[in-house]
């Protein structure tokens, strides 16, 4: 009865990432949290990368160390033959002192004083094969020796490689599971704040800050929708970080102001540049130039737009806390108060 207690209706645990999102969906929407996750996000992000670097390095080192271990199984191969060769006049040499002994016709005589030159020369042969003998059985000692060492030299590296991609495996995979689920977390924080992402959650890949600078790939106003993530305010975009970090602001913005930011123009395509080039002379950039063709800048309205107005002076003050800021060159050339753009470097400074 306890077990049964702790399933769901359809008799499956439930994940703990899941539990986390319904947590943040209950919780009320917090600026500062959203671009807390965000950042984790990215550390998390960063920490993969780095992770996965290390990873790839060790099995860089790995492959160059598994060439060192074919060669030492090689060299010991060539040292069992050697071994096998050496083997041989040493058990040549003991049957040969067998078969031809010396004591019945040669150390006695030798002793009583009564050797000949026969037994001198069998003497001689015997010291000569003595000494042979020793010499191999050194030589022997010594390559046993050094083949033991090198056994145990391509034991420890094969261990040791495999202990190391399996650590180094295992901390990557953690990592990326870290990151998927603060960026689960993340995106259940946006669709809590009024971003609209479809029901199969394929548009969390436009909205995932890890995947922002895909978004560089591509040129200005060419970038696809998927990878775009829309705003609280119906029918606009921006790439992922520029959007997360606008929906903070813009909580904040609420809060002063009881009302969400008004936005007229956020992502332009390359089209639509040239739509408002020729519509607006003198206060569109040339199309494929613009930071709007980037997903990186916004017009706004709502006061805003007029310079010196409350709330343009408290976006003046408050933006960058959020990585938006107002170009110097929309102060005057041309004069634009209503356009404010996104600076990641700005964002991470804070």
């Amino acid at each position: 009865m306890a077990v049964a207690s702790l399933l769901t209706p359809g008799g499956q645990a439930p994940a703990r990432a899941d539990v986390q999102v319904q947590q943040v969906r209950q919780q009320k929407p917090d600026p500062s949290s959203l671009t807390k996750l965000r950042k984790e996000a990215e550390q998390a992000a960063k920490e993969l990368e780095d992770a996965t670097r290390a990873l790839e390095k060790r099995r860089a080192e790995i492959a160059a160390s598994e060439k060192e271990l074919k060669t030492k199984l090689t060299a010991l191969q060539q040292l069992e033959e050697r071994l096998a060769v050496m083997r041989q006049p040493v058990s040549q040499m003991a049957e040969l002192l067998y078969q031809q002994p010396l004591m019945a016709g040669g150390i006695i005589p030798f002793l009583s004083g009564a050797a000949d030159e026969k037994t001198l020369r069998a003497l001689m042969d015997a010291n000569q094969i003595v000494s042979v003998r020793q010499h191999a059985v050194e030589q022997t000692s010594a390559l046993y020796r050094q083949a033991e060492k090198l056994a145990a030299e391509a034991q420890e590296l094969r261990a040791g490689n495999l202990l190391a991609e399996a650590q180094l495996a295992a901390e990557v995979d953690t990592l990326r599971k870290r990151s998927d689920k603060i960026v689960k977390s993340l995106t259940a924080q946006l669709v809590q704040m009024g971003i609209k992402i479809d029901k199969v959650g394929r548009a969390a890949l436009g909205c995932n800050p890890l995947k922002a600078a895909n978004a560089d790939h591509y040129p200005n106003g060419l970038i696809p929708k998927d990878m775009l993530c829309p705003l609280q305010q119906k029918g606009h975009s921006l790439r992922a970080d520029a959007t997360i970090a606008f929906v903070s602001l813009n909580e904040a913005f609420k809060q002063r102001f009881g009302r969400p930011l008004c936005v007229t123009d956020a992502y332009r395509s390359l089209a639509e540049q040239q739509a408002v080039y020729y519509r607006r002379p003198g206060f569109a950039a040339v199309p494929g130039r613009s930071n709007h063709g980037l997903g990186l800048a916004v017009d706004l309205c709502g006061g805003v737009e007029r310079s010196g107005s409350p709330e343009f002076v408290w976006m003046e003050k408050n933006a960058k806390r959020y990585g938006w800021f107002h170009p110097s060159w929309a102060y005057s050339s041309p004069f634009e108060p209503w356009h404010w753009e996104y600076d990641p470097k700005i964002d991470k400074m804070l």
